[in-house]
């Protein structure tokens, strides 16, 4: 994509991302920075890292408070309240919090207790996203999941029974052997449980996942369609709008963490492995960064766990900020592009038009959205920027 400088890059919204690298067992599918326990988790150890991690980034707040905190794996259930009583209090000494902070944590079924949630509840954590993958025990186990169906269900009521009224449940489709009817039928059992956000999404064969050594034998292309077209129409009737290309929300039940990550806001990044992205406004700069993926290496020099910073391209910021807020059905204004990437958007206009006229992009006033049939083939929509 051209770059042509515009307006000054504005400071957007921060968050928190914070890795916790550790699972019981890494799943066949999985391809993100996970290793599997052996032995005691160094809990104490992992927390004192993770306080030097984000002070060594306290430049990057540039003065602004923490909108949300996501807490992701691996399984960050596997650690104590206490873990993240101590994480947050350390937090707080040197970052502000806003007053409506979104805190959450991903949760395990197969690690799921009753008081432990009731903990993290008192903590401060104050949304949980519950990885069930599907509610069919056979399928529970083609995905080696630890837990069975009636773990997903007691997880469910003990988010519950410990206060959490905004939880997400995270649900996969297209798994070995899925008919159309097996796949409504999970989604509706997540129904019946009315959670406040559902993710709910293909599974797809990554590299360097055992499933991409032996990939199983998956529906076929038409069998997909027919799953996703039944399960939208079903998510619709039951008041779930999709504000993304896979989330689904009750009305004013967005996951505001993901939001702003959608619409190119700032995040710091800490644990074994994190992603961050910083905007820096004064030198008209934005950084990706990237810290040490090992936990063993992590751990070893606290304070000293950044393996990579490096700025984004002025010519590739466009296409960044679109393949992040375009997967958005609420869309994006050329200011809101503008003070994003620092970029004029003049440029994109003759091929927005073309979008459109091709019913992939539409244009309400000031508003440039994705059709349906734009989120439906949004790799088409994204090479026009290329």
């Amino acid at each position: 994509m051209n770059a042509t400088p515009g307006p000054l890059l504005q400071l957007p919204p921060l968050s928190l991302y914070v890795h916790v690298p550790w699972c019981v067992r890494k799943c066949p599918y999985c391809d993100f920075n996970s290793h599997q326990k052996n032995g005691e988790l160094p809990e104490a150890a992992y927390v004192d890292a993770l306080i030097a991690d984000v002070e060594a980034d306290l430049p990057g707040v540039q003065g602004r408070a923490l909108q949300s905190i996501f807490i992701g794996g691996g399984t960050p259930s596997l650690f104590s309240a206490q873990a993240y009583d101590r994480l947050f209090q350390a937090l707080q000494r040197h970052i502000a919090f806003a007053p409506d902070i979104e805190i959450t944590l991903e949760a395990n079924p197969g690690t799921a207790e009753r008081a432990r949630f009731a903990d993290y509840r008192r903590a401060g954590i104050n949304r949980l996203s519950i990885g069930i993958q599907s509610f069919d025990p056979l399928k529970l186990q083609q995905l080696g999941r630890i837990h069975d169906d009636a773990d997903a269900h007691k997880a469910i009521d003990f988010a519950r029974a410990a206060g959490f009224e905004n939880f997400n449940l995270d649900l996969m489709y297209g798994l070995q052997g899925q008919t159309p009817a097996a796949a409504l039928q999970d989604l509706r059992t997540a129904l019946e449980h009315a959670p406040t956000h559902l993710s709910w999404y293909q599974l797809t064969i990554e590299p360097n996942t055992e499933f991409f050594k032996r990939p199983p034998p998956l529906p076929e292309e038409d069998t997909l369609i027919d799953i996703q077209d039944a399960g939208l129409a079903l998510l619709g009737a039951h008041g779930f709008e999709r504000y993304e290309i896979s989330a689904f929300a009750q009305p004013g039940r967005q996951a505001r963490h993901n939001l702003n990550y959608w619409r190119f806001g700032d995040y710091l990044g800490i644990g074994a492995g994190a992603h961050g992205k910083l905007s820096w406004p004064a030198r008209d700069e934005i950084l990706r960064t990237r810290k040490k993926r090992q936990p063993a290496h992590y751990l070893q020099a606290p304070g000293e766990a950044l393996a990579e910073s490096l700025p984004i391209a002025m010519e590739e910021r466009g296409i960044e900020y679109l393949l992040n807020v375009l997967r958005l059905r609420d869309g994006f204004t050329a200011a809101q592009f503008e003070a994003a990437t620092g970029l004029g958007f003049e440029p994109l206009a003759k091929r927005v038009s073309s979008l459109q006229r091709r019913d992939l992009l539409q244009q309400d006033h000031d508003v440039i959205r994705p059709t349906a049939k734009g989120l439906q083939f949004l790799n088409t929509v994204l090479q026009e920027f290329l």
